[in-house]
Parts: C-alpha cells; structure tokens; sequence
C-alpha cells in the first residue's frame, strides 16, 4: 500500500473549524482560494465587485467575533482534509433569494431563518474524495448546529440522477445520496435535480434528530 493509500485510509476526525486550518487547506490556488465560501454569503452584486483576498477577509471575520464558527473541518492525522460550511440560514442572502427556496413551499421558506441552519458546501482535497470525509462533515455539521442552538438543518444537494452531467466541481452542494444516508427527509423537490432536504432538532430530551 502506497503512503497516500494508507493516508486516505486513516481515521477521519472532526472539529468546529479554526482560520489557520481552513486557510491551509483551501490554499493558494483552484476555486476555494477564489471563493473562500463567500458565494452564498454576499450579493450578486458584492460578490462581482469583490477580490479573492477581499473574500479570504471576509471568511476570516468570521472567525473574530463571539458567533459559533462558520463550519466545520475534517482532518487525517493532524491534516485538514475537508470543510463544511453551516451558519443560520440568515447568513446567506445569495440562498434566501435561491430559485431552489422560492420555488419550494411556504412551509419551508420559513420567516426564521436563524432557527434554521444551513449547509451551504463541501470543500474535500484532492485525493481525499469518496473516502468518507463529506460523510463525516455532514454529521460534524448538524452536531456543531444543533448544538448551537438550531431547530432544523438544511441542505440544497444535487440528485446526480438527474443531472448526470454534474461534473465534480458541481457538486459542492453535496449530494442527495449524502444527506438521505444522514437522515435528511426531502422538504421540496420543485427544481429538478436541486432538492431542498431537512433534518429536524428533536424535542428535548428524546435524543438524535429527527426527520422533518
């Protein structure tokens, strides 16, 4: 076995993420270096007249103030291998304004949305794909939610079935598949292929969440 087999291979951990592990991995090129997870969390307008180094600061803000951090992080052997972002839905304007909420039911395009967290993206590494990090964000995600004070946590997957032609960089809504497995119940699937899941807290007392 090659050492990046065996690293691959390692335990997955999890944590509440910190600027100086989210910064290492999403590094000094491809699309998380542009990003810096802003997409969702700025305007149209604010995202096309910002920089990637206004973006970074922006994420790294984040970090400054007596709000829970704005996701999570996997690690093998001490290595951040992947991110999960998860704020109250509130934090992003960009998912509030989303074809894929709008179409959904009223019900669901409640007027809280900081009773209600979002799972806005994955970020995996290289080589780190289908090895069960997105998995283990998924759960370190609702439990640094939930634990945060959230009544339910959403995500906005992609259903490969029926966008085959999703290439891999498309998919860090994560994946229908990914949330079903996680105990996610299917709240609208008004846009074909962008299906709007839930999970909810359950009442005090009782336990693990439960399906909405």
């Amino acid at each position: 076995m090659s050492d990046a087999e065996s690293r691959s291979q390692a335990a997955v951990t999890t944590a509440a993420a910190d600027w100086p592990d989210v910064e290492r991995l999403f590094g000094i090129r491809g699309e998380p270096s542009r990003c810096w997870c802003r997409f969702f969390a700025v305007t149209g307008t604010q995202w096309s007249e910002s920089t990637p180094e206004q973006r970074k600061a922006q994420l790294r803000d984040k970090f400054d103030g007596d709000a829970p951090p704005p996701g999570v992080l996997a690690f093998r052997g001490g290595t951040p291998v992947g991110w999960c972002a998860v704020e109250p839905r509130g934090c992003y304007p960009r998912i509030l304004r989303s074809k894929v909420l709008a179409a959904a039911p009223e019900a669901v395009r409640d007027p809280d949305a900081n009773q209600v967290w979002a799972v806005s993206c994955f970020v995996v590494a290289p080589g780190q794909r289908r090895t069960g990090v997105a998995r283990a964000l998924l759960t370190a995600a609702v439990g640094h939610a939930l634990a945060n004070g959230a009544k339910a946590v959403e995500g906005y997957p992609v259903d490969p079935a029926q966008r085959p032609k999703a290439a891999p960089a498309d998919l860090y809504h994560g994946t229908l598949g990914l949330f079903l497995a996680a105990g996610f119940d299917v709240v609208s699937a008004a846009v074909p292929g962008r299906a709007v899941v839930r999970l909810t807290a359950s009442p005090a007392g009782t336990g693990t969440p439960s399906s909405a």
